[in-house]
């Protein structure tokens, strides 16, 4: 566990093992365990909404394992254009050091979003609605994606020196990772899982654009 901590603090500030510039000492395995060691615990208290039986205890294992699917989903439909961009501006001999930035912003964003797992449980002690740890639990992702962004950009320190192009592929991933994840969020629904349904690993209703549905959640509320 002491390990495992410090592994993440060293991530988190681009020191020790995972300093910035020093692509071919870094652990990469490490940050692929971080997410799916650290976004279930988020996931698990994000699906604790509203627990007060047994068959909500099953939201909670749901929602767990989803968290580092959500993540790495969304990572996985972002990449061939990500690696079609970097082709283009002629930034492929530094795609390793670029996918390792990606992989660790993602584990930031796990960090993040595990730090942030009392506050949400908090917040769940604090009101009964449903409605509102809906948009509560959308704060709480776009905090930690702004974190995320950051240890990315530290990553991307050396990169941008050594090309100034990679500013333009390191904005164009931001942009993309944020148009995809919120629908692949939706599409991989539920997460809180309403008190008032069956606790399900997938929503069973057809697919709808996910803008539309956070435009009137926001509206309503």
């Amino acid at each position: 566990m002491r390990v495992a901590i410090q592994h993440c603090d060293e991530l988190l500030r681009g020191t020790a093992r995972f300093r910035v510039g020093a692509t071919s000492q870094r652990p990469w395995w490490w940050v692929v365990a971080i997410i799916l060691v650290v976004a279930p615990l988020y996931g698990a208290v994000m699906g604790s909404f509203g627990l007060d039986s047994a068959e909500r205890l099953r939201q909670v294992v749901f929602s767990g394992v989803k968290a580092p699917l959500l993540l790495l989903a969304t990572t996985a439909v972002c990449l061939p254009g990500f690696f079609v961009l970097n082709t283009v501006l002629g930034l492929r001999d530094d795609l390793r050091e670029s996918l390792q930035a990606i992989l660790c912003g993602q584990a930031g964003l796990s960090i993040a979003l595990a730090s942030l797992g009392p506050v949400t449980r908090f917040w769940y002690f604090s009101t009964g609605s449903y409605r509102g740890a809906l948009l509560f639990n959308a704060a709480v992702f776009a905090i930690a994606a702004l974190a995320g962004q950051i240890v990315i950009s530290r990553y991307y320190r050396p990169l941008i020196a050594r090309r100034g192009r990679h500013r333009i592929a390191l904005y164009t991933w931001f942009a993309l990772y944020a148009f995809v994840g919120i629908q692949m969020a939706w599409m991989l629904r539920p997460f809180v899982g309403s008190p008032y349904m069956r606790s399900t690993f997938f929503r069973q209703e057809p697919f709808s654009n996910a803008y539309v549905v956070v435009f009137n959640l926001i509206a309503g509320t």
